[in-house]
């Protein structure tokens, strides 16, 4: 069973990556690109005989232990 996370930062957080990448295709000519939000997406494979809801528990188990910084990031993920 395939999962995919996505981890981004939070609204309020400062992200310096992003602003560099926006910065960068301004200067390569997207003169539309109003802002930029960079993230992290993790694959993860689990036990194609886990159910779906303890696939779930797992993940987010997973994702506020060890994937995410929960402070200061946000995390979704598609099973």
């Amino acid at each position: 069973m395939l999962v995919k996370v996505y981890i981004t930062l939070k609204p309020s957080v400062l992200d310096p990556q992003g602003k560099t990448v926006q910065k960068s295709l301004e200067n390569l000519g997207f003169k539309d690109v109003k802002d930029v939000r960079v993230g992290k997406y993790i694959e993860v494979q689990l036990s194609d005989t886990l159910k779906k809801e303890e696939a779930q528990k797992q993940i987010q188990k997973m994702c506020e232990r060890l994937l995410a910084n929960t402070v200061i990031e946000n995390y979704s993920f598609h099973i």
